[in-house]
């Protein structure tokens, strides 16, 4: 199963995401991650819930290649509101969301650790928003969660990545870790929260959303109205067309080189 919930001891609830090889997320599969992750913020059992990932990265995004392959709009509908969907989940979610980043954390996965409470980091982690490379906006409202304001734009202009290790400098990472060493720090964390009284929790975290200064729901969705845009305007295809060459031409010369 591409998305599965499990129990870690007492009040700690753990969300795997499995789509190998870089978890690049087919449209359902935001709606089954939100879907978790609100089960398990319901289930009174729980206190806190970890968000991890199989595979070589936590997060790749959008599957590009479903949306090319899939004619007219629907597709990305479904994946913009698939997205909304995931992280709205996070961001509500009735007890504190630790995630636990390893490899690369892109697109989406920005938005998933962006709304978390807690961010856990391997040491070979890296963080960044690869949309303007790819005809898309989306997410720099989550990014502004993890960096300050110049440092954002800068990133996302560029379409750059930031290491785990700046973003602990910045404070939003909480802990870095050895790749090896991430679930059980994650986990530990998890256990730390979970050793407190789940009223309280839930009551600090409604209470801790409640004097956000801003509100991401409303800023996200604005986002992707301009992502709409281009995609009517065909600039979107066009760009994702180029990167599918690029990535053909690339595997074409790495099979020479090989």
């Amino acid at each position: 199963m591409p998305i599965t919930s499990s129990s870690d001891g007492p009040g700690v609830a753990v969300v795997t995401i499995d789509y190998p090889p870089v978890n690049a997320f087919p449209a359902q599969g935001w709606f089954e991650l939100a879907d978790a992750v609100r089960s398990a913020g319901r289930d009174q059992s729980n206190r806190t819930v970890v968000v991890r990932a199989e595979n070589r990265g936590f997060c790749a995004g959008v599957d590009i290649k479903e949306i090319q392959r899939n004619p007219g709009h629907q597709n990305l509908i479904d994946h913009n509101r698939g997205c909304a969907e995931v992280f709205s989940a996070v961001y509500d979610c009735q007890v504190p969301v630790i995630s636990a980043v390893h490899g690369f954390c892109l697109g989406g996965g920005i938005g998933i650790a962006g709304n978390s409470d807690v961010v856990i980091a391997s040491d070979d982690a890296t963080f960044g928003l690869p949309e303007v490379d790819r005809g898309a906006l989306g997410a720099a409202t989550h990014l502004a969660r993890l960096v300050p304001q110049h440092l954002m734009r800068a990133l996302f202009f560029t379409a750059s990545t930031i290491t785990a290790q700046q973003l602990h400098h910045h404070g939003s990472v909480y802990r870095v870790v050895p790749r090896d060493e991430l679930d059980d720090a994650a986990l530990e964390v998890a256990r730390d929260i979970a050793a407190k009284d789940g009223r309280v929790l839930r009551a600090a975290k409604e209470a801790l959303n409640g004097i956000d200064l801003q509100n991401v729901h409303r800023s996200y969705r604005y986002e992707q109205g301009f992502t709409f845009e281009l995609n009517l305007s065909g600039a979107s295809d066009e760009i994702r067309d180029r990167f599918e060459d690029d990535l053909a031409k690339q595997r074409a010369d790495a099979q020479k080189k090989g």
